[in-house]
C-alpha cells in the first residue's frame, strides 16, 4: 500500500458560521514528504491542520491519512461523523507541535514524554521511560530530562513537545508555527530537531513562515491565502519565481 498518499485532502472546506475559513483545499503528501504551508494570517493553514487530526470537523470534503478516512465513516455513500473514542483513536498516529507548548508544568521533561504513552497506550512506565529519555536525547535534551517546564527555555520546551509528539510513534507530523513563539535566536534549535526528523523520513506538514527551512527542507511549498490554494510547487522555484501576484506580494514583505 506504499502509493497511498499519507495526506489526501479533497475538496476540504470548513466554516465557521457564515466565515467559510477553507475553501475546497484538494492537496497529497506522499509518504516520507515534508510540505510546508505558508501563507498570510487568516489564510486558513492552520485550520487545515486542525481539520487533518479532525480537532475541527470538516464542512465538506473528505481528508484520508495512510488510506484512512480521518473522522469519519463511509456508509452507503454517505459520510457519518464518527464516535469521539475512535476520532481520539485516529489522532494517537497523528503528532502535532503547536506554537504555543502546552507541557504540563507539573511534570518533568521525561514525565511530560512519558505521559501518553502510560496513559493512552497503555504501556509499562519502565520500557517507555527508558524510550522518552532516548527521544529527549534525540532533540539534544538528555541532560535536561529531570528539569520542569519552568526551568527550560522556550526553545527547550519545544523541543521536549516534539520529543512528546514522537512518544506516541506517529506515522504524520503535524507542526502549527512551531518557532512562531519563540525568541529569535532559539528558533534555530527547534528547525535543526525539524530538519533531523526530515531526514529520518517522517512524513511532515508544517505551518510556517521559515522561508530557509521551506527552502532547504521542503518537498512541497504551498502558498494559502483566503482559505484557497494560490499556488504550490517545488520549494526553491515558489519562492525565488513566484507565478501568481498574490504569492509575489506576499514573499516581497517576508524574504
Amino acid at each position: 500500500m506504499t502509493d497511498v498518499p499519507m495526506v489526501l485532502a479533497e475538496g476540504v472546506s470548513k466554516s465557521f458560521g457564515s466565515n467559510q475559513v477553507l475553501k475546497s483545499i484538494s492537496l497529497e503528501v506522499r509518504r516520507g514528504e515534508v510540505m510546508c504551508l505558508l501563507g498570510p494570517s487568516g489564510s486558513g493553514k492552520s485550520t487545515f491542520l486542525r481539520c487533518i487530526n479532525h480537532l475541527e470537523v470538516l464542512s465538506a470534503g473528505r481528508l484520508s491519512v495512510d488510506g484512512e478516512l480521518i473522522g469519519f465513516r463511509e456508509v452507503g455513500g454517505k459520510l457519518y461523523e464518527m464516535h469521539p473514542r475512535e476520532a481520539a483513536r485516529q489522532r494517537r498516529d497523528i503528532g502535532m507541535v503547536f506554537q504555543r507548548f502546552n507541557l504540563f508544568p507539573h511534570m518533568t521533561a521525561v514525565e511530560n514524554v512519558m505521559e501518553a504513552p502510560v496513559l493512552v497506550k497503555g504501556q509499562p512506565k519502565a520500557q517507555v521511560r527508558q524510550r522518552a529519555l532516548e527521544l529527549l536525547d534525540r532533540v539534544g535534551l538528555a541532560e535536561r530530562a529531570d528539569y520542569y517546564p519552568a526551568h527550560l527555555s522556550g526553545g527547550q520546551q519545544q523541543r521536549v513537545a516534539i520529543a512528546r509528539a514522537l512518544a506516541m510513534e506517529p506515522k504524520l507530523m503535524l507542526f502549527d508555527e512551531p518557532t512562531s513563539a519563540l525568541d529569535p535566536e532559539l528558533v534555530g534549535e527547534v528547525l535543526d530537531v525539524m530538519k533531523g526528523l526530515a531526514s529520518s523520513g517522517m512524513t511532515m506538514i508544517v505551518v510556517t513562515h521559515e522561508m530557509g527551512f521551506a527552502r532547504e527542507v521542503a518537498d512541497e511549498l504551498v502558498f494559502m491565502d483566503g482559505g484557497v490554494v494560490v499556488e504550490s510547487g517545488d520549494p526553491r522555484e515558489v519562492l525565488s519565481n513566484p507565478k501568481h501576484e498574490r504569492t509575489q506580494a506576499f514573499l516581497s514583505k517576508v524574504l
